[in-house]
């Protein structure tokens, strides 16, 4: 079942009604509502839009780009990801308004050096302590009561790193959030960010839901032969459910969005925070339950009116599923045993685009729109 096309649409159908126009920071003008809300069940597929076509391996490069703790975007254009070329160059050329003397490039030759000269990509490919640094190690201070002042020494926190700690250890907890809303260091961001915090929550499954999940692993035929032999003995499935490491808790990803570009930004971030669930989920043996978007301003841009128009009257396909493998040469259990289990650091390092396979993804055709920095 497909709702995720159809709630987008409506959404689209509502800015399109409802819109009042406003001006913005890029000079382009929107029409935009506030305060939308918009959820998924990831048990109907996952949410990638299908009434036009998705840049998948853009969106997960982009996603692995945030949890590697990465904010140059030298990682980006590794994986033919360009969305964020636009705003590293708008961050270059900032710097001949002040005293600068070096060569000034165009867009295009700025983003060759980028990907063919290492010392430039480090000189002017970071975006400054965006995402990426603030997920895996935001800035903190420490105040020494002693002399009634604060250590200037930085102490990185991971909060990717804490939330898959509390998951294991405490998944009952209400405070299982992060946060890159750095008030402190929104000035030195190219972007302050725009959906810029989400929470996780679980709950227990039940018996008959885990049940259903280890049908789903082992095959309907295989699951009649296990309740067959252990029912007749007044038995029950758990052990079988243990040895097959069938999840015992279900979690939801609730995200929340300040700004909202609903033509083109809105569909990657719906995929990104399902993509974010589901490596969560993976990381601590969960399923992944609910997807929550919180939405703020909530605008079109006015060059993508009719594209919106077009949009909303396609008729969705069924959802595709996602597989995650780990890196090849890491998938076999003879090669985990030898080496020890990876650290999260590791494995979130050795993921790259294609560890993620899209099934049965239809589309209808790609809508193009400019991009507005």
């Amino acid at each position: 079942m497909n709702t995720i096309d159809k709630k987008y649409q409506d959404l689209l159908q509502d800015i399109l009604d409802n819109g009042v126009v406003k001006t913005d920071r890029t000079g382009t003008g929107t029409i935009s509502v506030f305060g939308r809300q918009i959820r998924h069940r990831m048990a109907q597929g996952f949410p990638l839009l299908t009434t036009k076509k998705m840049a998948w391996n853009v969106m997960v490069a982009e996603l692995l780009w945030f949890l590697r703790g990465d904010t140059n975007i030298k990682f980006l254009l590794d994986y033919n990801c360009n969305i964020w070329n636009g705003d590293a160059y708008k961050n270059y050329s900032k710097l001949f308004t002040k005293d600068f003397h070096g060569p000034r490039y165009t867009q295009e030759q700025f983003i060759e050096l980028i990907k063919t000269n290492e010392s430039f990509a480090k000189d002017f490919g970071n975006l400054g302590p965006i995402y990426g640094r603030q997920w895996r190690s935001w800035n903190k201070f420490m105040y020494d009561a002693s002399s009634s002042s604060f250590d200037l020494k930085s102490y990185p926190v991971d909060q990717i790193q804490n939330l898959i700690n509390e998951l294991k250890t405490n998944p009952d907890s209400r405070r299982l959030m992060v946060n890159a809303w750095n008030v402190g260091e929104l000035d030195q961001m190219v972007l302050p960010p725009c959906h810029y915090g989400f929470q996780v929550y679980t709950r227990e499954l039940t018996g008959e839901e885990m049940w259903d999940l280890l049908k789903k692993k082992v095959g309907e035929e295989r699951f009649k032969s296990m309740v067959d032999d252990i029912v007749p003995f007044g038995g029950g499935l758990s052990e079988e459910l243990q040895s097959y490491k069938i999840p015992k808790r279900a979690i939801s990803l609730m995200w929340n969005q300040r700004s909202v570009d609903t033509f083109l930004g809105l569909p990657f971030n719906v995929a990104s925070y399902g993509l974010l669930l589901e490596i969560i989920a993976k990381e601590v043996n969960m399923v992944s339950d609910e997807l929550i978007g919180n939405l703020g301003d909530v605008h079109l841009y006015s060059n993508h009116i009719e594209q919106a128009k077009e949009q909303v009257n396609r008729e969705p396909y069924d959802l595709p599923t996602v597989v995650i493998t780990e890196r090849n040469w890491y998938m076999h259990e003879k090669v985990k045993e030898h080496l020890g289990e990876k650290t999260l650091d590791e494995k979130l390092k050795s993921y790259r685009p294609d560890c993620f396979e899209l099934i049965g993804y239809q589309s209808h055709p790609k809508i193009k729109a400019p991009l507005s920095n």
